[in-house]
């Protein structure tokens, strides 16, 4: 076993978060090594990027912390210091151009999240930030040990900063192995819950030739909360954004219940329904009333018997699902629960293991889709590797 004294700050993780933690350790002039379980960085972050890397979402910051729901307060101050707009000119500062959409959702004008993690590597090589993969934290015994190529290592650094993720898509990373050493060590720590997640549903056996099938335009309602958006039929049960959008009320427990034709009253869709000819099969009105033959499926999987009429209009506008339950934790795009608010100052040092900083999904905070997550991992990152630094007050 080899003891290296000579590492003066230790970043675990290279995501995101760990990026960023490094680089303002590094313009504070310490020497900081990253280690890094996988053979490379970033690999969650490249993952998020291959359909559209979501960086930030362009919104006033009340609007956008209040997102952060129950966590607001407590990620105020990052947020502040590193919100949307601070995102877009850091992207920008690595050569990543930057464009908004419709909804307000930033993303580079690559559209892939390889460019800027290539420049950033750069960045913070030039910096002198050294990075060792493959070197996985295998404990806290006599320091942080570490199982590496060449054998079993010990680092004791004078400051530390953990940004090893939550508790899904292990395959990437974020496989939450820490969770026994800091409970161990008697950090205070909420159970992980996915986030952001599938649903599973009891299909019957009609409904396969339309997986795979979205539903567009289609309104979403769970505990009095209505969210527009797309969604996807799987073999699985339901995912995509729209689902993720009510996702977190649907985990605790809230019903949920679809108007499949959002942009019209009841009687309007009853009017379209009456147009239909004298025997005319129920699934053709259906399709003449504007709905796309997946979401005819819902209304006769979920509708049996179907109504006539008025009543038969108000079950689209007011489809009832029947959920089994979410998809597992691992396939979450993202989890709730980790490290509490509690267990740190508020420089996200942990009270029970001084000189230890924790930042991005290990930390108890939940957020959806549209910019946020990654926001918040950036902007936790950097405070807690300024606050490592001694450039933030540690509250």
């Amino acid at each position: 076993m080899t003891h290296d004294h000579l590492t003066d700050a230790l970043v675990i993780g290279a995501g995101p978060a760990g990026l960023m933690a490094a680089e303002e350790l590094a313009q504070a002039g310490r020497r900081v090594v990253i280690c890094e379980a996988k053979a490379s960085a970033g690999r969650k972050f490249l993952m998020a990027g291959k359909s559209g890397l979501n960086l930030t979402k362009d919104e006033p910051l009340a609007d956008f912390g209040a997102r952060y729901d129950a966590a607001q307060g407590w990620l105020a101050p990052m947020l502040a210091a590193f919100g949307p707009e601070a995102v877009q000119g850091w992207a920008q500062g690595l050569g990543q151009a930057v464009f908004t959409g419709s909804s307000g959702r930033v993303f580079p004008v690559a559209m892939k999240a390889s460019p800027l993690l290539r420049a950033w590597l750069a960045r913070l090589g030039a910096a002198g930030v050294e990075l060792r993969t493959r070197w996985r934290w295998v404990g806290l015994e006599g320091g942080f040990q570490f199982d590496t190529p060449g054998g079993r290592v010990v680092l004791r650094p004078a400051v530390t900063v953990l940004a090893l993720g939550g508790a899904s898509w292990a395959r990437l990373g974020s496989d939450a192995a820490w969770v026994p050493w800091l409970a161990g060590a008697g950090v205070e720590l909420a159970p992980f819950r996915p986030a952001n997640m599938g649903f599973s549903v009891e299909w019957s056996a009609h409904m396969a030739r339309h997986f795979g099938q979205p539903v567009k335009g289609a309104a979403l309602c769970a505990a009095g909360r209505r969210e527009r958006g797309e969604f996807v039929v799987s073999a699985r049960g339901l995912e995509g954004g729209g689902i993720y959008a009510v996702s977190k009320d649907l985990r605790e427990g809230a019903a949920l219940v679809l108007d499949l034709l959002p942009d019209l009253a009841v009687a309007a869709v009853a009017v379209r329904l009456g147009r239909g000819r004298a025997g005319e099969s129920t699934a053709n009105r259906l399709r003449k009333a504007g709905l796309a033959p997946v979401a005819v499926a819902l209304v006769q999987e979920w509708g049996r018997p179907l109504p006539e009429g008025a009543a038969l209009a108000a079950l689209i506008k007011a489809l009832p699902v029947p959920l089994a339950g979410p998809r597992p934790l691992d396939e979450a795009i993202s989890v709730a629960g980790g490290i509490s608010r509690a267990a740190c100052t508020g420089g996200l040092e942990l009270h029970k293991l001084p000189g230890v900083f924790a930042c991005g999904e290990m930390l108890d905070w939940e957020a959806p889709t549209g910019g946020y997550l990654l926001t918040g991992c950036l902007a936790t990152g950097r405070w807690a590797g300024r606050a490592a630094a001694g450039l933030n007050p540690a509250g």
